[in-house]
């Protein structure tokens, strides 16, 4: 039944993605050339991948160590503040590979690092929107929205994703969360290492405080302890204290030196 309820509303609302989604390709190739389309392996339901689509939002490198932020192009900043570069997925919800309600799709160097229980986040299959979606998107942490996935998958029902989708109008409507703080999401904890633990194995691994004076303070006694005279020309007063008698030549010779 659910499947049949993604078909219905792909349908639907292709009525109107396709032409705005011909619009936005044209767009995409007048400025910034081909291809139109972003490819990118995701890992869906029961851990099988597959191919994701979005419209492209960013220019070609210009060197090797270019970071993403730069090259996002002003077509691709409205694309990804109005959700507009996911329309491409509506392909992927009708290939059965995602779904319109459900956790969004992670990278499979992500999924390596889910715990057992973590791993229960793929026993639906990925949806366009979701409950961490509409609970905060991108400013929450990755093991937070792991965690409101999973209370999804363990709560679904018709009536939870009726209001996921009423929800999710009034996230695009009202965009926030759309990127972490600083462009990055927090990453996932090892493999072996829980959540909740990760932490505290981090402030035990790192120096302890007694290590860390023994190599700061040195350079500040070299500086006290330089004396003041060493900084700046020597005082001569035997020539302002005895202006009237000539320096005997000896003397002369030991100031100048």
């Amino acid at each position: 039944m659910k499947r049949g309820g993604d078909l219905a509303i792909t349908v639907l609302t292709g009525i109107v993605a396709i032409p705005l989604g011909l619009v936005i390709a044209l767009l995409i190739r007048c400025t910034m050339g081909g291809p139109v389309l972003f490819r990118q392996t995701r890992t869906g339901l029961l851990g099988k991948e597959f191919e994701i689509l979005k419209f492209r939002t960013m220019r070609d490198k210009r060197f090797p160590e270019e970071p993403d932020a730069p090259r996002i192009t002003r077509l691709g900043d409205l694309l990804r503040r109005t959700s507009l570069d996911e329309l491409p997925q509506l392909w992927n919800v009708a290939r059965g590979e995602m779904g319109v309600i459900g956790p969004r799709p992670t990278l499979p160097e992500q999924v390596v690092h889910y715990s057992h229980r973590q791993r229960g986040r793929l026993d639906v299959r990925p949806g366009l929107t979701g409950w961490a979606q509409v609970q905060g998107r991108n400013s929450i942490t990755w093991p937070e929205r792991i965690e409101l996935d999973l209370w999804y998958v363990r709560n679904r029902s018709l009536g939870l994703d009726l209001r996921i989708l009423l929800l999710t109008v009034r996230v695009l409507l009202n965009p926030a969360g759309i990127t972490a703080a600083g462009g990055v999401n927090p990453g996932f904890p090892a493999p072996t290492e829980p959540a909740d633990t990760a932490a505290a194995s981090a402030a035990a691994a790192a120096p302890a405080p007694t290590a860390v004076p023994t190599a700061v303070p040195e350079p500040a006694p070299a500086v006290i302890a330089l004396p003041r005279q060493a900084t700046g020309p020597r005082p001569v007063p035997p020539l302002r204290a005895r202006p009237s008698r000539p320096a005997p030549v000896g003397a002369a010779v030991e100031e100048a030196s």
